[in-house]
């Protein structure tokens, strides 16, 4: 993944770890004083995080404990565990009582919220307060409120964008081929002549790249990601409906089952993990994405060729964007004060975040200027996921960004509208039985539905009454009553 594009991959996700091994302390001589040189030994901290690992990480933190142990008494050893296999090995690890301190988790890989849950994370209310000041500074309020579980904190959010704004991203050399307008785009509907236009014309492309994580945007919050549960983003009743039976759920399934029959969307899209391979090779017209500031210039420099956007929703505040990249320190952590200093300095410090992030300065980037850089060959062997370390805004800028980048990225994340349900997490241990029963059901037809592949007016009554004999409308009945007490409590 090139350092471009991985800072793309903010709001999609991470899971990131760190644990901290208690260094040995030296003994004593024989008038009983601290032996000579061991006296004032950094507490190491171990730190596992998310992202394909690479061949310099012991390299480049061998820099970074020596600044790190001047600065703070600490040495940092990192451990990193492939995207795949992250969530899993560390639900083993923490089960297994592996010593950890920091560790990085997020709404979509090693579930914040219920780990904070299990007790598997240490409250940071306190250290946020005694060690954390420059972090609380630093982050747009929303962050810290938007990320409590049962009214504590259990993680430091990374400083990102905070908003989740879908759009509709078009391969600019098509565009510009057909001398098509974008003026019109908006809704899903509005795509049509466009679509048309490339089947027509461009029988290798797909005009529509629809993989099996697609879903068309419709004004709802989702209680759980990808269940039918949810609330309208307007309602201020708060009523939990089933989005299946909803009228702008209903109108979009057709659109895209049209769109399916008329060969826009791969055949294959319900099973299709991916899309990659043909957004390389630009084998593809139009798609659906999450919106950063710039982030057509950083698709276009991933990609090789020009990608330009357009908005598909507000730009709305979500849970599962508070928590998508976030660092919690691991309950049976030895040094948690010395785990929330780290934290504080990695997300305050930018000689610190940005050898975290891009290496050792002259072997893998060198800087031109104050705060732009320029990645040497070095840095394929350190070549990190930014969004999952801690304060983006801390980073150097490429040179090709433009130089109030962070500028708009604060008014971004001042746009954002809350949506409904931001600081409500469901408590699901009530209904664990029909939650497994649900998820079968959803993985039997969200894929095919959200594809267009099957035609809604016969398929949604069909998942419906699985859904219903699964038990939907007693989990939907216990979410409704956790949230009109949630209301209730925040005067919402």
């Amino acid at each position: 993944m090139s350092k471009i594009k991985k800072r793309l991959t903010v709001t999609l996700g991470l899971t990131l770890a760190a644990s901290m091994a208690l260094s040995a302390c030296g003994g004593k001589d024989a008038a009983g004083n601290p032996a000579a040189g061991k006296a004032n030994k950094p507490a190491e901290l171990i730190w596992y995080t998310i992202g394909t690992p690479q061949k310099d990480v012991d390299r480049v933190m061998e820099e970074v404990s020596k600044y790190t142990a001047e600065k703070i008494g600490v040495t940092v050893k990192m451990n990193m565990v492939d995207w795949g296999d992250y969530s899993q090995k560390m639900q083993v690890m923490t089960a297994s009582g592996t010593p950890m301190d920091i560790v990085f988790t997020s709404s979509w890989a090693f579930d914040y919220v219920q780990n904070a849950r299990k007790g598997a994370f240490k409250p940071i209310d306190d250290l946020l307060q005694s060690s954390g000041q420059g972090i609380v500074k630093a982050l747009d309020p929303a962050f810290l409120s938007g990320s409590k579980v049962d009214g504590h904190n259990y993680g430091v959010p990374a400083n990102k964008e905070l908003p989740a704004q879908e759009v509709w991203r078009f391969n600019k050399k098509l565009v510009d081929k057909y001398n098509l307008s974008l003026d019109q785009v908006g809704t899903l509907q509005s795509l049509e002549p466009l679509l048309k236009t490339i089947k027509e014309k461009e029988p290798n492309v797909y005009p529509f790249a629809v993989d099996k994580n697609f879903m068309p945007y419709v004004p709802y919050d989702y209680v759980i990601e990808k269940m039918p549960m949810a609330v309208k983003i307007d309602n201020p009743d708060y009523k939990i409906v089933n989005v299946l039976d909803t009228p702008e759920m209903k109108q979009a399934l057709k659109t895209v089952n049209s769109y399916y029959k008329a060969g826009y969307i791969p055949t294959e899209a319900a099973t299709l993990n991916s899309l990659n391979d043909v957004q390389v090779t630009s084998r593809w017209f139009t798609d659906k994405a999450t919106n950063q500031p710039f982030a057509d210039n950083l698709w276009s420099a991933s990609y090789g060729y020009p990608v330009v956007s357009k908005p598909a929703s507000p730009a709305l505040i979500y849970n599962w964007s508070v928590m998508g990249s976030m660092q919690a320190i691991s309950a049976n952590s030895k040094y948690p004060e010395k785990a929330m200093e780290f934290l504080n300095l990695l997300n305050t410090d930018p000689v610190l975040r940005n050898m975290v992030d891009s290496g050792i300065e002259g072997v893998h980037y060198k800087k031109i200027g104050d705060d732009k850089m320029e990645n040497l060959p070095e840095s394929k062997n350190y070549d990190m996921p930014t969004f999952s370390l801690g304060n983006v805004m801390l980073t150097y800028k490429d040179t090709k960004d433009p130089d109030n980048k962070w500028e708009e990225f604060k008014k971004f994340n001042g746009s954002g509208v809350p949506a409904p349900l931001l600081g409500f997490n469901f408590d699901p241990s009530k209904v664990t039985t029909e939650i497994a029963a649900v998820q079968n059901v959803k993985e039997e037809f969200w894929a095919v539905l959200m594809t267009g592949t099957v035609d809604p007016d016969k398929f949604i009554p069909m998942a419906n009454e699985k859904f219903k004999a699964a038990g939907l409308d007693k989990i939907m009945a216990e979410a409704q009553a956790q949230i009109d007490a949630w209301r209730a409590a925040n005067k919402k």
